[in-house]
């Protein structure tokens, strides 16, 4: 009868724990009324017991520190550490002994061993320590392999290996929003607004210590998050940089292209790289975590081939008087267009002048002021349209409707005794 020889035990014993911060320790308070049977004995017992706060044993919450007693959440964007130790347990030196860390994760494998040589040998009840560190960039299930080699005093070589799976959870819930602004009435080149909403999906609060935009080579940036009061320049979340858990938070920051791009290009086309965001928190007892953003990438506003902006434009009109308007047109194509300016009036707002003028060639990326005078019939808020440009060379013409509004309130009457 052939019988199965037993597992052979391993000469060394491997233990990996994970390095957190401690935790505040919390306690269950006992208490009853004083004209309960127990009297004040259960405050009594709260007052002397070394873990409750001070004027304040009724409260879960001590003022002594204690180990984790789990894993514990690990969070996108923090540091992963961990202990690993080998210890010999045997009564036999054993040699060649090689310990490897090696972090898998659902796209790559990442070797964490500080030193990849072997050690020559290890006496009984003797150890290798060794401390890993990883910035955690990869949401998911991550897996810790420890692998150990050794030979025994008889020449046999031995291998052996453990798994430690975690999960990697989102800390934070980032969205970013663009607008397109017109703040530069002498150039063709516009600002562009960025908005990142911010939420902590965590169960904790954390501290924001820095949300930053780094901008791409193409533009600068300008942080719109403080004001400035009585010369001192004030955040504008206020003194607190606490941000609870499912709360959000909104930074916003405006971009303007570079002199140098914007002389190069005319106009930033097409899709640009803005930048990314940079993002540095902490939690609990200052277990630090930060987090980079992908690149952000942006669609400039098509203008066409023709863009027509306002310079200048009043907000309130007269009813009935003529008012001016100040025009700029852009060629945005690599053209030279000759164009003719027709107007059409509309049922509430007139336009004053001819139609048909010619405004000369326009080469690529050129741009013309042009001056025009309204008159509206209508009270109220007017939408000021029917210009029309027309290329003569490809006979091709542009419209322009809803341009701008204006308001349109009626005029003054001097009333004589």
């Amino acid at each position: 009868m052939e019988v199965n020889p037993p597992k052979q035990e391993h000469l060394l014993a491997l233990k990996v724990m994970r390095l957190t911060k401690p935790t505040l320790f919390t306690n269950i308070p006992v208490t009853c009324e004083e004209k309960d049977l127990p009297g004040d004995l259960f405050n009594q017992l709260m007052r002397d017991d070394p873990s409750t706060v001070n004027g304040a044993e009724i409260l879960m919450l001590g003022e002594m520190l204690t180990l984790p007693q789990n894993f514990g959440n690990i969070f996108l964007g923090e540091t992963f550490s961990s202990y690993i130790s080998v210890h010999n347990d045997s009564n036999q030196v054993v040699k060649d002994i090689l310990v490897k860390a090696d972090l898998q994760t659902s796209s790559q494998r990442l070797n964490l061993s500080a030193s990849n040589a072997a050690v020559a040998e290890l006496k009984p009840d003797c150890c290798i320590d060794d401390v890993i560190h990883h910035e955690v960039k990869e949401i998911g299930t991550h897996i810790l392999v420890c692998a150990v080699s050794y030979t025994t005093q008889g020449g046999e070589k031995m291998y052996f290996r453990k798994f430690f799976k975690f999960q990697v959870l989102k800390p934070l819930d980032v969205k970013t929003k663009f607008y397109n602004a017109e703040s530069d009435l002498s150039s063709v080149t516009d600002e562009v607004f960025l908005e990142a909403q911010i939420q902590n999906i965590t169960t904790s609060p954390m501290f924001m210590e820095k949300v930053s935009l780094e901008p791409s080579i193409m533009y600068s940036v300008t942080e719109l998050n403080s004001v400035n009061q009585a010369g001192e320049c004030v955040s504008t979340f206020g003194s607190r940089a606490y941000l609870q858990p499912m709360d959000t938070r909104q930074y916003l920051y405006c971009l303007k292209p570079k002199k140098e791009f914007a002389e190069k290009a005319g106009i930033i086309k097409g899709v640009t790289v803005i930048g990314k965001l940079d993002i540095v928190w902490k939690t609990n007892l200052g277990e630090r975590g930060r987090l980079q953003t992908s690149q952000l990438q942006r669609m400039a506003p098509g203008y066409g081939d023709v863009r027509l902006s306002l310079e200048a434009i009043p907000d309130t009109v007269n009813l009935e008087e003529p008012f001016h308007i100040t025009c700029k047109i852009t060629n945005c194509s690599e053209r030279t267009m000759d164009l003719v300016l027709e107007i059409c009036d509309t049922s509430s707002v007139h336009w004053c002048g001819v139609s048909g003028r010619q405004l000369g060639k326009l080469h690529p990326s050129a741009s013309l002021g042009l001056a025009l005078t309204l008159l509206s019939s209508v009270q109220g808020l007017q939408s000021v349209s029917g210009l029309r440009l027309t290329d003569t060379f490809l006979k091709r013409t542009y419209e322009y409707d809803d341009i701008a509004q204006v308001c349109v309130v009626s005029s003054a009457v001097k009333v004589e005794n």
